[in-house]
């Protein structure tokens, strides 16, 4: 066990530690497979509760869905019209956790203009629904992180956001949610799991489950970097690997007590300049809601609601999912967009619960929490705002299991690493600036990312001032944000930083390409690339990207997920 701050760095050299011990035949008392946030929270969990702990992942920390989500905290307005009224509370609650205490550095306020096209009965129904929203988050003791809504008239509508149609609205109504950099989050929990005692390596695949008798007892696991075959034993197994359920349950040989179902849905980012708006967008379609949101120097717009079936690691979006955005957008944009202003496009499938309901959009986003087997609990559904009370759910579950009395959940105590002294970080950035010879909008950058960790990328750039220059074809970064990805965040291939620790994939125009070549050769020594190595890991991103610009263009998800599936990337 450790506290936190011991080892703060999700290292190469703490990944082989990590699985020496993972491997060494002692018994965890919990083992969470599935590094996506629900996992990561787990993991978390159970360390912070006095567990020993372990958390693999068989690709990337938040490869799955947990990367490609909307990146809204959200307590979701239209589960409040379907009446979900518990959801949506505990969701508000959770918004208000994150905020103002878990990860004040990673999640902030966005606010939303909801336009209205009718008299009178709309403005109405729309302001009572979102005034119920306010007031269930100020009755969960965290309203006061966000203003309240408003009223608008068309007028005042349209001089937040010109780029509006003056027919698409009679006005309207401005309420406020939050958002988040998904991928950092995820890593972060992972991290921060790690640095209080967790044994967490990624790019691990649990490959089948050690029995006695009806009793799962651990996994036989690989290690994909060296493709070593070692167990793992556990008192308790935690199955967090959202849209894979049904797979590792598999491995167990039993068809389980229920299914999940993958959903997709797609986003499109686009440059700041195209849409002149402060503020976000909702609108109703004839299937859900459609977003655009403001992120950073972009937006993102989304999203698609539909079946998928094909390939989970890497679902793709097809022509037709990217026109079904820009047709919606374009109904109430005065400039339509078109598909070369489309900057990044990402794709990714929501774990639901399979009902009744054929259709996607209905399945529930409650979560599920069940002892499958003796020894193995999977938790399954929910939707991202509310994975640590997923986490906490799923580790009492495996707690009644465990000898001994086990400490209550403390994760709506606990901040992440980089949101401990966030607030006092954020005041002293105009120091921070003159101390490192960087500009105050470069340290402001750093510290939404790292939040009060900057100091480490501070640290890296002091002792190596070549790092404090801009990335070459990506200049919102600088070079050792790419090194501190390897060094300490976890990320073990080009593709893990050029996708999920930075987000360089969807938001340079070239999605990327010219920026590989050199973060590779940045992190080659830190990983221990040799140059043949170094060119495979520049050639299989290009690979990755070719493959996913040649999807974009087909008609449908067959000839999308076999265009996708084509490039080079295996498992990343």
């Amino acid at each position: 066990m450790g506290l936190a701050g011991t080892n703060t760095a999700l290292s190469p050299q703490g990944r082989e530690h990590a699985i020496e011990v993972l491997g060494s035949g002692e018994e965890l008392d919990l083992l969470v497979i599935g590094g996506g946030v629900v996992g990561s929270g787990t993991a978390l969990d159970a360390v912070t509760r006095g567990l020993s702990t372990g958390l693999i992942e068989q690709r990337d920390f938040a490869s799955g869905t947990s990367s490609r989500s909307s990146k809204l905290i959200h307590g979701g307005l239209r589960y409040l019209e379907m009446l979900d009224f518990a959801l949506v509370r505990e969701a508000l609650h959770e918004r208000g956790l994150l905020l103002t205490l878990l990860a004040p550095h990673l999640v902030r306020p966005v606010p939303f203009l909801y336009p209205l096209t009718h008299h009178g009965w709309e403005r109405a129904y729309v302001g009572s629904g979102i005034a119920l929203y306010d007031a269930m988050a100020m009755s969960s003791g965290s309203g006061s992180a966000l203003p309240h809504h408003r009223h608008l008239t068309r007028r005042q509508a349209l001089r937040l956001m010109p780029s509006l149609k003056r027919s698409a609205l009679t006005g309207a109504v401005q309420y406020y949610d939050a958002q988040v950099d998904d991928a950092r989050h995820t890593m972060e929990l992972a991290r921060t799991a790690a640095s209080y005692g967790a044994h967490v390596a990624n790019r691990v695949a649990a490959i089948g489950f050690l029995r006695q008798g009806e009793r799962v007892t651990g996994v036989r696991a690989i290690d994909k970097l060296t493709d070593r075959e070692f167990e793992v034993n556990a008192k308790q197994i935690v199955n967090a690997t959202g849209v894979w359920t049904d797979d590792t349950q598999a491995m167990v040989g039993e068809r389980g007590q229920f299914h999940v179902r993958a959903s997709k849905g797609i986003h499109l980012v686009v440059p700041r300049d195209r849409i002149h708006s402060s503020t976000g967008l909702i609108l109703r379609t004839e299937k859900s809601v459609l977003f655009v949101i403001p992120w950073g120097r972009h937006w993102i717009l989304g999203t698609t609601d539909t079946d998928w079936a094909l390939d989970k690691a890497h679902p793709a979006a097809t022509r037709a999912d990217i026109d079904y955005i820009l047709d919606h957008v374009n109904r109430v944009l005065a400039t339509p967009l078109t598909h070369e202003d489309v900057e990044g496009v990402y794709a990714g499938l929501r774990p639901l619960l399979a009902g009744e309901s054929e259709s996607t959009s209905k399945l529930s986003r409650e979560h599920v929490v069940t002892h499958s087997a003796p020894g193995l609990v999977v938790v399954a559904g929910g939707k991202y705002t509310t994975y640590r009370v997923m986490a906490k759910d799923a580790v009492d579950e495996a707690a009644q299991a465990i000898p001994g009395r086990i400490a209550e959940s403390t994760t709506d105590t606990i901040p992440l690493l980089g949101g401990v002294g966030y607030q006092a970080a954020w005041n002293q950035r105009q120091t921070l600036a003159r101390t490192s010879g960087l500009h105050v909008a470069r340290v402001e950058h750093l510290l939404r990312r790292y939040g009060s960790l900057t100091q480490e990328i501070l640290d890296l750039v002091a002792e190596r001032p070549e790092l404090k220059e801009p990335l070459e074809g990506a200049e919102d970064h600088l070079k050792a944000e790419v090194v501190y990805a390897a060094s300490h965040e976890g990320a073990l291939h080009l593709t893990d930083i050029l996708t999920r620790r930075t987000r360089i994939s969807i938001e340079a125009w070239d999605r990327g390409v010219s920026a590989a070549p050199g973060a590779a050769a940045l992190v080659a020594p830190v990983l221990g690339w040799d140059e043949a190595r170094t060119k495979a890991e520049v050639e299989i991103y290009l690979g990755r990207v070719e493959a996913e610009r040649v999807s974009q263009t087909m008609p449908d998800d067959t000839s999308a997920d076999e265009a996708r599936r084509s490039g080079p990337d295996g498992t990343l």
